[in-house]
């Protein structure tokens, strides 16, 4: 049986690799590291939390001891590490909270695996450290071209910077030790147990209260959309195939206005839920500083390498994710609640 490491598994993108993963695979035990700040919630992952291949442990990856001894427990074959804070807004407000999450705590990661890993002809076999990192390091696109793997990394917000430094640190881990790595790069995820402080949540979440839709500057903001399952079967893909260090970006060819998103939401929702809900609850506000115009993946290299590519179309996946926050209310507001108090 194979142990993988999951950190911040109780998060959004996290949490729905885990169930994936346990419901795919028979001889994979899971421990998930999640500090449970406001955007982990634990409850995502209710329905295997008696599973007898699954393990959470409450602890902070910049928690040197903590995650020493989770390596000396377990016989770790695989971190995968999504941990991480990830709210442009609030990396705005708030940087040194981002370095802190970002940077050194996937240093401390990167350290104690290697310490684990190493032997005396260089790394164990059949280890490896998986980074989920974001398009958001690559910087802004025009109105045509596409992110690719040699794209120059650009950051322009605190959090696409601590993100990008973190990458950069994994990969000198590759270069100057050779420890095994590959880092995945995806587009705007979206689907079941985003926190609702992103948009498509957000959006769903107003509607449903009666609430404005804010929409920063013009609405025209583009951005990739891919649906989080098929996130999770790239990331599959990357740990059991990726050829070690390799970067692999994972997008959708998928790409929408922000207001056009908006837009189909409350079309969905006006048909379907109330049809007091419409386009009256739109409000333009002031742009976020230093808004990203365009972000647009090129997914050729996981599709050649791997044979990766994306299966739910955004018409089924909207929908879905729509239908999925309809119908779990009650988990929207435990989730906005938590951070309440």
């Amino acid at each position: 049986m194979k142990t993988i490491l999951v950190t911040g598994g109780a998060g959004f993108i996290g949490s729905n690799f885990i169930l994936y993963m346990l419901d795919k695979y028979d001889d994979y035990q899971i421990i998930n590291l999640d500090k449970l700040t406001y955007a982990g919630n634990i409850e995502n992952l209710k329905s295997v939390e008696d599973d007898a291949r699954y393990t959470f442990i409450k602890g902070d990856i910049c928690d040197r001891q903590c995650v020493k001894g989770i390596f000396l427990k377990y016989d770790i074959d695989y971190v995968v590490n999504f941990a991480a804070e990830s709210h442009v807004d609030r990396s705005i407000d708030t940087p040194d909270v981002f370095v802190r999450t970002n940077v050194l705590g996937t240093n401390v990661l990167l350290d104690v695996a290697k310490e684990a890993w190493e032997c005396r002809d260089g790394f164990l076999p059949g280890k490896k450290f998986l980074q989920i990192s974001t398009d958001e390091v690559y910087g802004s696109l025009g109105a045509e071209g596409y992110f690719t793997e040699e794209t120059p990394l650009a950051p322009r917000s605190p959090y696409s910077a601590s993100k990008t430094s973190a990458d950069l640190i994994v990969m000198s881990y590759y270069h100057t030790f050779k420890m095994p790595i590959n880092i995945t790069r995806c587009s705007n995820n979206y689907g079941p147990y985003q926190y609702p402080e992103k948009l498509i949540p957000l959006m769903i979440y107003n509607c449903l209260h009666g609430r404005k839709l804010p929409i920063y500057g013009d609405g025209k903001n583009v951005r990739d959309w891919l649906y989080v399952e098929d996130h999770c079967r790239a990331i599959d893909m990357v740990l059991h195939n990726g050829r070690i260090g390799e970067v692999y970006n994972v997008g959708g060819h998928n790409e929408w206005c922000n207001i056009d998103i908006v837009k189909t939401i409350i079309g969905y929702l006006n048909d379907h839920v109330d049809d007091s809900i419409t386009e009256d609850l739109i409000q333009y506000v002031e742009d976020r500083k230093g808004h990203d115009r365009r972000y647009a993946i090129d997914p050729t290299k996981i599709g050649r390498e791997l044979g990766w590519k994306p299966t739910t179309t955004f018409n089924d996946g909207i929908v879905r994710t729509i239908d999925w926050y309809i119908n779990n209310r009650d988990w929207m507001e435990a989730v906005l609640s938590k951070e309440e108090d």
